[in-house]
């Protein structure tokens, strides 16, 4: 098959690099427009780009894919196929509607839950114990087009989010390759999804990253998981401070230990009295520093046994 592909974080990766080394001819590569980052706000280029770049795959980045000039790009193209992967732009009716073999979405969950835009947090954040990847074809809804396969990933007990993403990137890189041999074959039945059992995996916002201590651990463990290496859950110190939560663990999980949001030990981290149960911190970023252990941050003197976070 002749593929576009179309994504741009490190996710789709995954994706591009098994596309690359299947028997299929890449004719091009759509990421987003490259973006400044950093301190300097240097302009820099999407890992897809990067990537396409270095392996010779035509590369493109429309501001739009309405109009004129993308519909003459792909009549150049002319793909049977388009794969898309977190490439972060709805894609207009005329694009859907122009491959052969239609434009083939890989999506972080197992359809029709999570749709959206964050379903691999969601997921964990919502204790979840199985995820997996759908390929699907693309629709005018989000998500909600007839699915084509799927494959299970296990959420282990202190699997985050970088974790489950890289286990979902490999899974979808096998499977988007199984689903192309399967459609070129005639071998792949389309099956709409139930809209009854859909679920939304909404963006993820600030206020989602605030750690309310009336909650049980479990919960607690579950949404600083989701949301580690980024954007972090975050409380308050006593004295109003920022402090980010990269990794903890379940120290207790029934009954009361304390008022919500006390400190009730420092020994081997920051053991934190939830709604029910108790947490400890492991690894924290706080305040205008650098990531650190817990330990560490309690020995600066920076928390203290009775404090109350926030």
């Amino acid at each position: 098959m002749k593929i576009l592909f179309m994504g741009t974080p490190d996710f789709a990766l995954f994706s591009l690099r098994a596309l690359a080394e299947s028997e299929h001819s890449i004719v091009g590569v759509v990421t987003q427009p490259d973006k400044p980052r950093g301190r300097g706000y240097a302009l820099t280029p999407p890992p897809v780009k990067v990537f396409a770049t270095e392996k010779g795959f035509p590369v493109y980045q429309p501001n739009t894919l309405r109009g004129e000039e993308f519909e003459t790009l792909l009549g150049e193209l002319a793909p049977d196929v388009i794969v898309v992967v977190a490439y972060g732009k709805i894609l207009p009716k005329n694009v859907l509607d122009y491959p052969r073999y239609g434009c083939i979405n890989v999506h972080g969950s197992l359809l029709p839950e999570y749709r959206g835009a964050a379903p691999m947090q969601r997921a964990i954040i919502d204790g979840k114990k199985v995820t997996g990847i759908t390929t699907m074809y693309m629709a005018d809804g989000i998500d909600t087009g007839d699915m084509l396969l799927k494959d299970e990933v296990v959420i282990e007990e202190n699997d985050n989010f970088e974790d489950i993403h890289d286990k979902l990137g490999a899974c979808g890189a096998a499977l988007i390759v199984k689903t192309l041999a399967g459609l070129e074959a005639g071998e792949i039945q389309r099956q709409p999804q139930d809209d009854a059992l859909a679920t939304h995996a909404a963006k993820i916002t600030k206020e989602d990253c605030l750690i309310d201590w009336a909650l049980d651990a479990r919960r607690l463990h579950d949404l600083i998981r989701g949301l580690s290496p980024i954007p972090l859950a975050f409380t308050h110190t006593a004295d109003g401070k920022l402090l980010k939560v990269i990794k903890a663990d379940i120290f207790k999980e029934d009954g009361a230990c304390g008022q919500a949001g006390e400190v009730i030990s420092v020994e081997d981290g920051i053991c934190v009295a939830c709604g029910k149960g108790c947490l400890r911190l492991l690894k924290v970023l706080p305040e205008g520093k650098s990531r650190m252990d817990a330990c560490d941050f309690v020995r600066g003197r920076k928390v203290s046994k009775g404090d109350i976070l926030r």
